[in-house]
């Protein structure tokens, strides 16, 4: 913008239409870069006095100077900065789990941290991201640090193998190095490391056991955490850390109790956009044969939306989350399934009981996948 610049207010009162102009003099930013941006976000009012007029010419200096001495990402605009507001998403696999988040799923660009006790449906859940991950065509990795990966699990499952990579360094250093390098290269959808807790720093490989006296794992976490953040801030890869919790004594007032932690330190918990806590419930049992387990999800962070929320599910064995049942459920309580006594209406089937819903809706992929996207538009917006 060179020369001056002329604004004019109408304002519409009693005695008609007050027309008031003000000039101030920009010629500053005949000096700025080209691509400098002069935002048109200020509204002032009628009564605009010397000293607005210098706060603004103030603002526009300062933007101009920062567009001239900083990259064109650095650059401040208002425009610029709601419009990202809204994060792309990737599912969870799980309706009550998307819409307990508030955005529909796990944000990009960021880093989600699993935790809960052993065998509570960290990776089952970390599984099923990668899922939804790769039914858009996306691409991910799997770190397998406790090595105890299933392969026949994942196929069961119906994640393809084949475009999935997988690794099991040897040390934390290397684990997160590769996370850092993918996430930087903004080719990878979904990254997962499994799990913190067996992260083992080299200074500790590289000594006899117990002569070790300091957390190098801490120290390492947050150290390579800083510089994954920093790589994230330009890439769409969402990072998952499964992680395990652990029980510290700690002793308050004389009395000593049990206070849960997570292993890594502190440093996860704090650059994590989205904290989900997994507790077991109860066995699913059908004739005294334990075919599932049920287990509770509390979202205990969440950066994009009100936290606090909690959603209970059932993870069948060797097949992961029971989608179908979730599925039927939210359905039947939105309309889009009629039940009537006990019957169940889909498609112009009839099914006289919910576990031939759900089975039916098992074998009729299409069909299921056609009431998630309907179900997905209503309860999330996605």
């Amino acid at each position: 913008m060179r020369g001056s610049l002329i604004r004019s207010h109408h304002v519409k009162g009693r005695l008609g239409t007050i027309t008031s102009h003000r000039t101030a003099c920009l010629s500053y930013v005949s000096s700025a870069p080209e691509f400098a941006e002069v935002p048109d976000f200020l509204d002032y009012g009628p009564n605009d006095n010397t000293k607005t007029l210098e706060k603004e010419s103030a603002l526009q200096q300062a933007l101009s100077s920062l567009s001239g001495d900083f990259c064109k990402e650095s650059r401040l605009s208002m425009r610029r900065f709601f419009n990202c507001r809204r994060a792309s998403v990737i599912s969870t696999g799980s309706l009550m789990l998307d819409q307990a988040l508030g955005v529909g799923g796990l944000p990009k660009g960021r880093m989600v941290e699993i935790y809960g006790k052993e065998a509570s449906g960290k990776t089952t859940l970390s599984l099923h991201i990668i899922k939804e991950a790769q039914k858009v065509g996306g691409y991910c990795a799997y770190l397998d640090v406790e090595n105890a990966l299933d392969l026949p699990l994942l196929e069961s499952m119906g994640i393809n193998t084949e475009k999935l990579l997988i690794s099991s360094p040897k040390s934390a250093e290397q684990v997160l190095s590769v996370v850092n390098t993918l996430a930087s290269s903004g080719s990878v959808d979904v990254i997962v490391v499994d799990s913190v807790a067996a992260l083992v720093p080299q200074r500790e490989l590289d000594v006899p056991i117990g002569l070790l006296q300091r957390d190098f794992q801490a120290e390492t976490m947050t150290r390579a955490l800083r510089k994954i953040h920093h790589s994230l801030s330009r890439s769409e890869t969402l990072i998952i850390f499964v992680n395990q919790v652990r029980h510290k004594v700690k002793a308050e007032l004389g009395i000593g109790h049990a206070e849960e932690v997570t292993c890594g330190g502190n440093a996860l918990r704090f650059y994590a956009a989205v904290r989900l806590k997994i507790s077991r419930m109860q066995l699913v049992k059908i004739d005294d044969v334990a075919t599932g387990l049920s287990i509770c999800v509390d979202v205990v962070k969440n950066k994009l939306a009100p936290a606090a929320k909690r959603v209970e599910m059932e993870i069948e064995f060797g097949k992961g989350l029971r989608i179908e049942a979730e599925v039927l459920k939210l359905a039947c309580e939105n309309g889009i399934i009629l039940n009537e006594g006990g019957s169940y209406f889909i498609e112009g089937e009839v099914l006289h009981c919910a576990s031939d819903a759900e089975q039916y809706l098992r074998d009729k992929e299409d069909v299921l996948e056609s009431i998630i996207a309907r179900l997905r538009s209503k309860l999330v917006g996605k």
